[in-house]
């Protein structure tokens, strides 16, 4: 059964389908037993899908990372907060959800990057000192993933974050998402792995009353997170996603056929023996925030009151 409520990733993640969830909920399966998602990126599908079980993977090990983190400390939201606010004192950042900092100076003559202005000082020391320590506490990344330009995860060939401010800030909607995530995964058996998506797929059971939703890295598109993704990948997927709908699972792919001026042919041929959605994007690019010519699609191989 699909909750009625649309819930949103405290991740804020590049690619999460919140904005379309209202649009691709509809067409998912009404019953589940098992959800997969082998590319659960900041996880706003699964929390708006109810099931007795979920299994989540993306291969990003940092995100899961703070994934594993967020369900562990779920029933104790209050401890959380408490250290959030510390880590957000601590190097004087922005908190308009509590209180407004910014002095209005700073306001008036950047009217609108204020919060980057304010907050770089001390998000550059709190990078500096993420970086120092191996263990990369997942707490600490997260602060620095909503304080962060596109509230990415990005690392550099050392292992260090290096991903600049950006012009954002811990807000009532961080807040909020944050508290809908935890009442949610506390009551659910959610499961977290980081593996690439043949090896998390290939080990898993199912039955005809599971779902798996895929949202992979679009082949014709240039976002940070697409940028390892190739026709291989693509073929590979698609030759997987064929053998579980002959077993008879059920399964939803979310992609693009077109993205400004180029297609992905392999999609828009594999797809013709399936159901195609039209889905209207709000895809949004690391290299390229303008207007874009693109078509979206999802992808089923059941029927949509199944």
């Amino acid at each position: 059964m699909i909750t009625n409520t649309v819930k949103r990733s405290p991740l804020f993640y590049v690619g999460d389908k919140y904005k379309l969830i209202a649009q691709i909920k509809p067409l998912f399966p009404s019953r589940v037993n098992t959800f997969f998602e082998p590319f659960v990126g900041g996880g706003s599908v699964f929390l708006n899908v109810d099931a007795e079980n979920y299994y989540l993977n993306d291969v990003d090990e940092n995100l899961i990372k703070i994934h594993k983190y967020l369900v562990n400390i779920a029933e104790n939201s209050d401890y959380f907060f408490s250290n959030i606010e510390k880590i957000i004192n601590s190097y004087n950042l922005s908190r308009s959800y509590k209180e407004d900092v910014i002095p209005d100076i700073l306001k008036k003559k950047w009217k609108k990057t204020y919060f980057a202005r304010f907050n770089k000082p001390g998000y550059m020391k709190l990078r500096e000192a993420f970086n120092k320590h191996c263990d990369k506490d997942p707490l600490t990344m997260y602060v620095l993933l909503i304080y962060g330009f596109n509230r990415m995860l990005r690392f550099n060939g050392k292992g260090e974050f290096n991903l600049p401010v950006g012009n954002v800030d811990f807000n009532n909607n961080v807040i909020k998402a944050l508290n809908g995530y935890f009442d949610y995964v506390k009551k659910k058996k959610v499961i977290f792995e980081s593996r690439d998506f043949r090896k998390f797929l290939y080990t898993k059971e199912y039955s005809e009353k599971d779902f798996i939703y895929f949202d992979p890295p679009y082949l014709i598109t240039f976002s940070e997170y697409n940028k390892f993704w190739n026709e291989k990948n693509e073929m590979d997927l698609l030759n997987i996603i064929d053998r579980l709908n002959k077993r008879g699972i059920k399964f939803a792919l979310s992609n693009v056929t077109e993205y400004k001026g180029r297609t992905n042919e392999i999609l828009i041929s594999w797809m013709k023996k399936y159901n195609a959605h039209q889905v209207s994007s709000n895809y949004i690019s690391y290299y390229d925030n303008t207007k874009k010519n693109i078509k979206e699609v999802l992808i089923t191989n059941y029927d949509r009151k199944d």
